[in-house]
């Protein structure tokens, strides 16, 4: 019998009278335990042991601790392999290009203008989940996304030829258009190329950085301000709706919960993740120079152009519904 066949079975049971039994659920995500998706797993184990008041128990991994990461952890909950997991949205891009929207270059730079792209964008992607099975739980944003490498990333010949570790497939496009030799990797398969010098930068926010410890490999942070990118939490919906009526409930108020912290945290982690910074020793370069900033512009324009194309007209019209209102 199938994991999730075993929780329609549990399910039943939860419905009687008497619970003896207790539901176990893994959530991993492919981030360290003191990053934004880390506190985010953390925070919602806590919630929905409090909210069941005992009956379903959520279990934290990190690090890809469980062999998960990118695509093939959501995958994972799509099959009921996994029952919950966090994925960082833009390799989701792959199984649907609305995914990519958060990661967009210079779309919404601001913690504000994220969160309003994420409140238009919610029901897109609701329904871009529904099709691989799932349910959306809640969203963890990142703080702004910079370039981390050897020397600061101040004009167009630093990043020329630079060889650089990009988050998704908009980033990699954006960056090799600028000049750099940008591969998509995720950060589990990025770390043993920096470990033996093969890799030169990371686009990854200060959050990323510090959760990994990028200073000691690349000690210098040029905050370009790319983007602030989500990570994404579902569970399977097959698990879902196999639950009784108070323990859904449960649920959602679990995830509420752990949104609304998550979007409260983050305002405060940006000055948190420079001080950590500061303290070891990390440059930081609080914007590129002008050349450079026009040529990352110019490369983003192209890059939102073929992801409308991509998205198709549904999706270029949640990010035309963000821009029309201020």
């Amino acid at each position: 019998m199938g994991r999730v066949g075993a929780f329609l079975i549990l399910g039943l049971c939860l419905a009687g009278p008497a619970r003896a039994e207790i539901l176990h659920w893994d959530m991993p995500t492919e981030y360290p335990q003191d990053s934004m998706p880390g506190a985010g797993v953390e925070r919602f184990a806590a919630e929905l042991t409090e909210r069941s008041r005992g009956a379903i128990m959520v279990v934290p991994s990190y690090d890809a601790a469980l062999g998960f990461r990118g695509i093939g952890l959501l995958r994972a909950v799509e099959a009921g392999t996994l029952t919950l997991g966090d994925s960082f949205a833009g390799p989701l891009g792959e199984m649907a290009p609305i995914f990519l929207l958060s990661s967009l270059p210079f779309v919404a730079t601001s913690f504000e203008d994220a969160q309003r792209l994420y409140r238009v964008a919610t029901p897109a992607y609701r329904a871009a989940l529904a099709q691989h099975h799932q349910r959306l739980l809640y969203a963890t944003p990142w703080p702004p996304t910079g370039l981390w490498a050897k020397q600061p990333v101040l004009t167009p010949a630093d990043l020329a030829g630079l060889s650089l570790r990009a988050y998704d497939a908009t980033s990699r496009q954006v960056m090799a258009a600028s000049g750099a030799k940008a591969a998509y990797l995720s950060f589990a398969d990025a770390m043993p190329r920096l470990q033996d010098g093969s890799l030169q930068s990371v686009l990854s926010s200060g959050d990323g950085g510090a959760g990994r410890k990028l200073w000691d490999y690349l000690p210098s942070f040029t905050a370009i301000n790319y983007a602030v990118p989500l990570s994404l939490a579902s569970i399977n919906d097959e698990a879902y709706q196999a639950l009784p009526t108070a323990l859904k409930q449960a649920v959602e108020a679990a995830a509420r919960a752990t949104e609304a912290a998550q979007w409260h945290l983050i305002r405060a982690r940006l000055a948190a993740n420079y001080a950590t910074m500061r303290a070891n020793h990390v440059e930081i370069a609080a914007a590129p120079g002008p050349a450079l900033k026009a040529l990352l512009a110019k490369s983003a324009e192209d890059a939102i152009a073929a992801w409308k194309t991509q998205v198709g007209p549904d999706g270029a019209a949640v990010l035309a519904a963000y821009r029309a209102r201020p």
